[in-house]
């Protein structure tokens, strides 16, 4: 449902915290269910009455202050057309069905208004939390035990003629103070503690529609075909477990196999949906040019006119099977590493230029190729696998090739899970990360 369908008398109906709607003329327009039942009111006592009829001061303990700090409140919102929070009020209120008996109340109550378009007040709602319950159970210990009412709760309030607000012209009890206090920080509490669970709820929604955009997006259909292949995805410890990172291989003609990683900078979903545009541009590219320069080069002309996506890097390969050649090139990322059985190495660092966008205009981008044995692995990765803080980059690669040095006779899921291990990483780190390794 977009917002213009949203149904907002449904959402008002169904709002947890007790509302009523007036008018300027302080004229109850609506009421919703909540309200509805902490007051045990109907619809019909209470729409189209003036606030004040509807809920009359208790007449027998006039003093406690409720009514008269209601209307001063709505008095505030209706000129300075500002919301208005009360403090913690006793206001009892009529006993449904008992003319005459009036049940102790205590409310926390907030007063907002609704502006109309030539900035007047148009409406004013108000918000009045039920606290009656928590003010019991803070009643001091020393009073005697609450007499129960003619037909309504306990009369455990404040004294007969004495007002909780000392301005307003009586002495107020310190204990009675501390009461009003903690129930104002129960109030507050409670709304947190809503507001946090709507959050969570929110945040599980959201992780779980990222996580089914990031799955599609990552999808590659020429890898179930390759079980020399390994592909780790881990995104930053705490984020939404979606990043900006990829990986992509795809089966080319003339038994070619191209593999490409990619960074975009950022996390979360935002830079999700960058990498999904960078990845899919770069794996049509792949397949519709010659070599990985002329991919980046339409990459990062596509790049340009995709918001979020400057300063974004990647690798491209293409492992060309008959003349067991890498070629390579690489916009701003770092090296790749071809691993050889024995453990040594060679770092794919020949072509290499600026990151996708880095220059004002146009430039053919660099290629170079290397030679394989069959029993070689190729390994890219994000810098998320390498890069520490306050670290320079080169002994990051130093530390991955040294990591690298006794992986080169391991199946490649092994050593994606070692290699993973041994960098501290294998649980997630604090940048995202993308590996992929594949036997050559």
């Amino acid at each position: 449902m977009t917002s213009a369908e949203t149904d907002y008398a449904a959402l008002f109906a169904a709002t947890p915290s007790p509302y009523l709607v007036l008018g300027p003329d302080l004229v109850i327009t609506d009421v919703n269910d909540a309200y509805v039942e902490a007051t045990g009111y109907g619809r019909a006592d209470l729409l189209g009455r003036y606030v004040f009829d509807a809920l009359p001061e208790n007449p027998v303990q006039p003093d406690t202050g409720g009514a008269a700090a209601l209307k001063a409140s709505l008095d505030r919102v209706l000129s300075s057309r500002c919301r208005d929070t009360m403090a913690v009020q006793r206001y009892d209120i009529p006993a449904c069905g008992r003319p005459g008996v009036f049940e102790e109340r205590w409310w926390s109550m907030v007063n907002t208004p609704v502006l109309a378009p030539d900035g007047s007040v148009a409406r004013v709602i108000h918000r009045a939390e039920d606290v009656t319950a928590f003010m019991y159970s803070r009643r001091r210990r020393s009073r005697p035990p609450p007499r129960p009412g003619p037909g309504g709760p306990p009369e455990a309030g404040p004294e007969p003629g004495r007002r909780l607000d000392p301005g307003a012209g009586g002495q107020a009890d310190p204990t009675e103070w501390e009461q009003v206090m903690e129930a104002e920080l129960y109030v507050r509490a409670r709304e947190l503690q809503r507001l946090n669970e709507q959050l969570r709820k929110a945040h599980a929604r959201e992780r779980e529609v990222a996580l089914v955009l990031q799955n599609s997006m990552l999808h590659a259909p020429d890898l179930g075909r390759h079980p020399d292949v390994a592909v780790r995805y881990l995104p930053a410890v705490g984020s939404l477990n979606v990043c900006g990172d990829w990986y992509d291989l795809a089966d080319l003609p003339g038994d070619r196999t191209a593999v490409a990683v990619g960074d975009v900078v950022g996390h979360g979903l935002e830079a999700a949906s960058v990498m999904g545009m960078l990845r899919s541009a770069l794996s049509a590219a792949i397949r519709a040019v010659p070599g990985p320069a002329q991919a980046l080069e339409v990459l990062g002309l596509y790049a340009r006119s995709v918001e979020g996506a400057l300063a974004a890097t990647a690798v491209q390969a293409v492992i060309d099977t008959k003349t067991r050649i890498v070629i390579y090139s690489s916009a701003g990322h770092p090296p790749p590493v071809l691993l050889h059985p024995d453990g040594s190495h060679e770092l794919l660092d020949v072509a290499t230029d600026p990151p996708l966008g880095a220059r004002p205009e146009h430039v053919p981008r660099p290629q170079a190729s290397r030679p394989y044995r069959p029993g070689d692995t190729l390994v890219l990765y994000t810098d998320g696998l390498i890069e520490r803080r306050d670290e320079d980059i080169d002994a990051g690669l130093r530390r991955l090739t040294d990591a690298l040095a006794s992986c080169g006779r391991m199946g490649v899921q092994q050593l994606a899970d070692t290699l993973l291990a041994r960098l501290g990483v294998g649980g997630g780190g604090a940048d995202d990360i993308a590996l992929l390794a594949i036997r050559l």
